[in-house]
Formats: C-alpha cells, sequence, structure tokens
C-alpha cells in the first residue's frame, strides 16, 4: 500500500525545462512537443532561475524580430513559485491556488531541478481505491491513537467517505479520531457513530 502524503510521492520525477539562452522559437516547440503550459528555466548548475509559460510568450514577445532574437531569460517569469519534495500535497495545492498556476517545478535543498508536480498530479489522491483509503485509516487509529486493546473501532470505506463505528474508551477520543481519519489523502467525508463501553 503506497500512502500519498507528500510531492514526492505524486510529482513527475523526469522534468522537462530548458536553459537560459534558449530562443524563443524552441521554447515554443518544447511546449508544443511535451503538451505542457508552462517549462522551468534552469541555469548551468541546475537551479531553477524562473519559469517560461505561454503567457510570457504571448505578453513578452511583441514586435517584428522579437521571436527570433528573444531567450528564455528574457522571456521568464522570476523568481520562480517552486516547491520540495518533502512538501505535503495540501501545501502544495494551497501554492497553485494562490498563484493560479498549473505547474510546479519541485527543487531540493540547493534549488535544483528534481521534478514537476501538476495539479492533476495532487488529485491522484483522490482516485486511490477505497481499499487502500481504509488500511491506512485503519492503521492511523489501531496502531498510533488508540492503546492496543481499548478500542473496538471498525473502518470502512466507500467512494472516500470513511465510515467508523465502534466503541471508545472515553468519549473525547471521538473527535480526535474523527479529525486524525479526515487526513489521510483521499478521504472526502468522515460520517462516525462510536459508543462508550459502560463500566462493569
Amino acid at each position: 500500500m503506497k500512502h500519498l502524503r507528500t510531492v514526492e510521492d505524486v510529482m513527475t520525477h523526469a522534468a522537462i525545462s530548458v536553459e537560459r539562452g534558449t530562443a524563443f522559437k524552441d521554447v515554443v516547440e518544447a511546449l508544443r512537443m511535451w503538451n505542457v503550459s508552462a517549462l522551468p528555466v534552469v541555469a548551468r548548475d541546475g537551479q531553477v532561475a524562473g519559469v517560461v509559460s505561454e503567457a510570457d510568450l504571448l505578453l513578452k514577445a511583441q514586435g517584428p524580430g522579437t521571436a527570433r532574437e528573444t531567450t528564455a531569460e528574457q522571456l521568464m517569469t522570476r523568481p520562480a513559485v517552486t516547491v520540495t519534495a518533502e512538501a505535503t500535497i495540501p501545501a502544495a495545492a494551497r501554492l497553485m491556488a494562490r498563484g493560479h498556476l498549473k505547474r510546479l517545478p519541485v527543487v531540493d535543498g540547493d534549488g535544483r531541478l528534481v521534478g514537476v508536480v501538476s495539479r492533476g498530479d495532487l488529485l491522484k489522491v483522490f482516485l486511490r481505491p477505497d481499499s487502500d483509503i481504509g488500511a491506512e485509516v485503519r492503521e492511523l487509529i489501531t496502531y498510533q491513537l488508540i492503546p492496543h486493546g481499548s478500542a473496538e473501532v471498525y473502518v470502512h470505506v466507500a467512494n472516500g467517505i470513511a465510515y467508523l463505528h465502534g466503541s471508545l474508551p472515553d468519549p473525547a477520543m471521538a473527535d480526535v479520531v474523527v479529525r486524525a481519519a479526515g487526513t489521510v489523502p483521499g478521504v472526502v467525508d468522515v460520517k462516525a457513530d462510536f459508543t462508550t463501553p459502560v463500566p462493569a
């Protein structure tokens, strides 16, 4: 079972990029060939210097001869909005939403390009099989939240909705368990029905 929690779990590792000196026409060709709307621009050391998009090409390359003389460095938007492979999927999604971006370059600790993550990549968590989601919810509750043998919690996942029922030793734990289950990638809602054992 693969847990999908970080950008590294869903990103494309073979990142397509262009160099600073790439000519306008070659940038256009790369965008067309790889069917993407933007590409990272990298320096010689592999660090991401910026991002060049279709919008950049349309806005910044105006006038006769411009297309022939312009390079990716002149066209690109800088600084590039990037994300690390260790970033959580929700954090990457927030970055994309704030910047109205479709793709983000993924960088290592030195700012070097190691991959690209797209909106479609981030949505992969919602395509996880219910059985995988259920197994992860069960593992989280059983091994991390509730002491062994102190509760009976049953988990069933259907269409991304986690149904929890059983008994808990403390009614206050119900809210903790529900919130924890909701953090599992792929869970779209949590419905719980817990009882508290009657003291002997």
